[in-house]
């Protein structure tokens, strides 16, 4: 049974991708064959699952499996599973359309690169597209393993913006994709080549890959006909497997994660990681654990030494890189489930022996087994990253580059663990060297001065800013190391630390400095000295200011800011407010050095305007220093140049 063809438009996005595939990705063409395999592969996972209810849907078609073909004859490479299948619906759905894929967020990261990339496909959800970067016309038979035969969808396209849907008589479930290839890409209807992407890709896919044993050039499963005859190509790829020669399974076809771990190369973890997270780069680290006793489950856990290009696109909302299996039963991509957000670059499996089967992600959310299994893996990754900060110094260095800031989100969200995530982290300081963030809260805590009870830091929008704040001056001369923290998560991760081994975490601009007696009477003295000139310079700025102080954290600026223990930094409110924040308005305290010359200037000017230029001056001046946005950039200006007009 055949019906006439439908023509549909891709969607816009979709569209996208394609031009893109067909005209921008060049490099690492044969990631076609991982992606599709990789799709066959979740169609037997799915239908293994729902098969756990419904055992009907694995009649039929015997054991689930892969077969992949060439026929050199018809220039075609065909991709056939036995898995779940798809309904017309799941067809226009999950190809034709943006709503089962991420390929909105693959455009934004491929705008956001230079050079596009085809090993990026996979990451995003859209690996059938990368079909197109070897194939000029695609096409797909389909069957959804709970549909009649007479329910078979024929999808086929040339990537240029429209495809065709027609009904379709299809005796077995399951989905095979046929690409008809492009001149130039022969090399990929050599059986050895495929073999060999097989084993370099999808060895460890856990259903068996199969090629035909017979001789290079054997018609063994392509479909030569179907753009020409629908019904007649569709049957043809259907019985295909039966005319063809015997099969070989080619892939090792084990859940890797099963084996001992002593029986595992280096080699083959890293394979299974690329496979896994769809990454060419090498995993930075594993760990690879067997729990038995009351509650068994085994967890293979990677730390990547790249960060996924989704990982602050929708990473947060939507995490696929832990892989949730029940005695071998892929059940879902749970990774919300099984470690927290902050550690949400993690790839990896979990297979448990004892959760009920019937399993859902709402019993997931309140099953104590699960939260059991949550702890464990939340150690095993932090266990994992103290040992490479141990033992692999340069990779520690590197993998806190790409992953730091989404670490320091633990700060905030897991607070059980809040100490052990603190040590991990690194910055800079003033007894760093430039830039390197190098420097850890134990190594900061080791050189503490006798006497010094506090970790103290300052923050900026930039390490320059930071490096530079006034407010470190009173420190310097003291010779009191402060970290210098310039990152944008910083200031919110900070509200959480509030102390580290004991010792409180301080902002050198916020609160009292620690002073002794001698100093207090110092800095006291130097107050009452100045007070006629505090009084003009609070009278000259009036509401833009909260007072006006003599300072004793300045040696050789004339002003800055300062805030209460529990204000908020002006450059983070700045950045709240960017984002469309309600941030409540704070007036500033302005502290001023009486000895700098901007200060002996003011007390000695006569001008009342000239003194208000140079009373708002200072002010300003300490705002820029903070990271706080001027009100009035034009006045300033006009400010800056009256005073050097003289």
């Amino acid at each position: 049974m055949t019906t006439t063809p439908e023509t549909r438009k891709f969607e816009a996005e979709v569209a996208q991708v394609l031009h893109l595939v067909t005209h921008s990705l060049y490099s690492h063409k044969e990631i076609f064959l991982r992606e599709l395999v990789s799709n066959a592969s979740d169609a037997c996972d799915k239908l293994r699952f729902e098969a756990i209810a419904q055992p009907d849907l694995l009649a039929g078609a015997g054991e689930l499996h892969i077969d992949v073909s060439a026929d050199r004859e018809a220039r075609t490479v065909t991709i056939r599973d036995t898995g779940i299948g798809m309904s017309r619906d799941e067809v226009v759905e999950n190809i034709g359309s943006i709503a089962s894929s991420g390929t909105r967020r693959f455009l934004e990261a491929m705008g956001s690169e230079q050079k596009a990339d085809a090993r990026l496909i996979g990451q995003f959800g859209v690996g059938f597209y990368s079909a197109f970067v070897v194939a000029d016309r695609v096409t797909v038979l389909t069957r959804r393993a709970d549909a009649p035969a007479g329910e078979g969808v024929k999808w086929e396209s040339d990537g240029r913006g429209e495809y065709t849907l027609e009904a379709v008589e299809l005796p077995e479930r399951g989905t095979t994709v046929v690409l008809h290839l492009k001149d130039g890409e022969d090399e990929f209807l050599e059986p050895w080549t495929l073999r060999s992407l097989i084993t370099k890709y999808s060895d460890h896919v856990a259903f068996p890959i199969r090629m035909p044993k017979d001789a290079p050039g054997a018609n063994a499963g392509a479909d030569a006909n179907a753009g020409t005859d629908g019904e007649a190509g569709a049957q043809e790829a259907e019985t295909a497997t039966a005319a063809a020669p015997a099969w070989e399974t080619v892939n090792d076809a084990s859940a890797l994660w099963t084996r001992p771990k002593a029986e595992i190369g280096d080699e083959e973890y890293q394979n299974f990681y690329k496979a896994l997270g769809h990454d060419f780069n090498d995993a930075a680290a594993w760990t690879h654990n067997r729990v038995e006793g009351s509650q068994s489950f085994t967890t293979l856990l990677y730390l990547p030494s790249q960060p996924p290009f989704d990982l602050m696109m929708g990473g947060r909302d939507e995490r696929k890189g832990l892989k949730l299996y029940i005695k071998r039963v892929f059940i879902m991509d749970a990774a919300e489930e099984l470690l927290p957000n902050y550690l949400r670059f993690v790839r990896g499996v979990v297979d448990a022996d004892d959760l009920p089967l019937n399993v859902s992600r709402e019993i997931l959310q309140h099953n104590r087994q699960l939260e059991r299994i949550r702890g464990a893996c939340v150690k095993r990754v932090l266990d994992l990253i103290e040992k490479l900060s141990r033992d692999e110094p340069a990779k520690f260095d590197a993998f806190l580059k790409a992953f730091g800031n989404t670490l320091k989100e633990g700060i905030v969200e897991d607070a059980g663990n809040r100490e052990r995530i603190a040590k991990l982290l690194r910055f800079s300081s003033t007894k760093g060297a430039g830039e390197a963030r190098d420097v850890s809260l134990d190594d900061y805590v080791g050189r503490m001065q006798e006497g010094q009870d506090a970790i103290w830091y300052v923050t900026a929008d930039g390490h320059r800013a930071a490096a530079g704040s006034p407010q470190l001056e009173a420190f310097k001369a003291r010779d009191i190391e402060v970290l210098l923290m310039s990152d944008r998560i910083d200031e919110w991760m900070l509200g959480h630390l509030r102390e580290y081994a004991g010792k409180p975490m301080k902002h050198v601009a916020k609160g009292e400095l620690p002073m002794d007696e001698a100093e207090k009477q110092k800095l006291a003295d130097a107050a009452g000295a100045a007070a006629p000139l505090l009084e003009r310079i609070k009278r000259l700025l009036g509401e833009r200011v909260e007072d006006v102080r003599v300072s004793a954290r300045l040696t050789d600026s004339p002003s800055c800011l300062a805030m209460s223990e529990w204000e908020m930094a002006p450059h983070l409110a700045r950045l709240l407010r960017d984002a469309g924040q309600d941030v409540p308005e704070q007036k500033p305290t302005l502290e001023i050095n009486p000895q700098h010359a901007l200060l002996r200037r003011l007390q000695g000017e006569a001008d009342d305007a000239r003194a208000t230029d140079l009373a708002h001056l200072l002010l300003e001046q300490a705002e820029l220093a903070a990271g706080a946005p001027l009100p009035d950039p034009a006045a300033f200006l006009q400010r800056v140049n009256r005073l050097l007009a003289g």
